[in-house]
């Protein structure tokens, strides 16, 4: 495909599967090279080798986005093996089921690290980079969680509110500047993901809770990665600041926007299950 503004490599985190994967096979169909992360190296080598045929050079590296000083070294790592890097997707995350109260703060604190302060450490360590290529862009993945906060989600919600903020800040801040380095925040409805089940779940949970918890999410996460991968890479060839994913998502958004107190009351049948 042509005319795609960036070159050089993209860097994903959470590339083993989902959303990350399929967003590094739309890129290299458009003529990207990958910086592929994931904390699962069986994941990172089946998405390797699923982009082998694409011919375009693909990276790895097995990190866990927690790990301070792997994150902090990976960006020279990156350097050592692409001339350029002009995409950050900071796509990695993790979910955590629970009412507030029965959460555990440790718990707590283990997925702000990984869905918002590693974004943020690799955005810092990447943005040197990405003001050197010609046009870049950073990616962060927020969720539609991120736009309204149903029960049940007060972490990850919390965590998708503090990215989508932290994103829009620095998106007005490098347009004042007139960086060449763009913001697209993302917000995902209902992809079919393994976000659910590698989740963390709450201790006191029965085993038949969490399968009718997990059926559920199983119900409402349908939208095939592939059909969100396409969406971000559209998003980004166009320069968008916000890309909402799925027709759930959008409603969701509109119904927020109209209600911004009484939303969750309006939108319980459909959120409300999960929680």
């Amino acid at each position: 495909m042509t005319g795609f503004p960036y070159h050089g490599a993209a860097v994903i985190t959470g590339a083993g599967s989902g959303i990350g994967r399929a967003t590094a096979t739309a890129l290299a169909a458009r003529g990207m090279d990958l910086a592929l992360v994931d904390r699962r190296e069986d994941r990172l080598a089946e998405a390797a080798s699923e982009l082998a045929p694409s011919g375009r050079r693909v990276t790895t590296y097995a990190l866990d986005v927690t790990d301070r000083e792997a994150v902090a070294a990976l960006p020279g790592r990156v350097r050592a093996g692409h001339e350029t890097v002009s995409v950050l997707m900071n796509n990695a995350g993790v979910a955590l089921g629970g009412d507030f109260e029965e959460v555990a703060e440790a718990d707590f604190d283990w997925l702000f690290e990984v869905n918002f302060h590693a974004p943020v450490r690799l955005t810092r360590g990447f943005l040197p980079l990405l003001r050197a290529a010609p046009e870049a862009r950073i990616v962060n993945v927020s969720s539609i969680f991120g736009v309204v906060a149903p029960a049940g989600q007060t972490a990850y919600a919390a965590s998708k509110f503090a990215l989508r903020g932290f994103s829009e800040a620095l998106r007005h801040e490098l347009e004042g500047q007139g960086s060449s380095v763009g913001v697209t925040t993302v917000h995902p409805g209902g992809v079919a993901t393994n976000i659910s089940r590698d989740a963390r779940v709450t201790p006191g949970w029965s085993a038949e809770e969490t399968a009718r918890r997990q059926a559920v999410a199983d119900k409402l996460l349908s939208l095939p990665p592939s059909e969100a991968a396409r969406q971000v890479a559209e998003a980004m060839a166009r320069r968008e600041p916000r890309l909402l994913i799925g027709r759930d998502a959008r409603l969701a958004a509109l119904i927020q926007r109209a209600f911004p107190v009484t939303y969750y009351r309006r939108m319980r049948s459909r959120l409300g299950e999960a929680s």
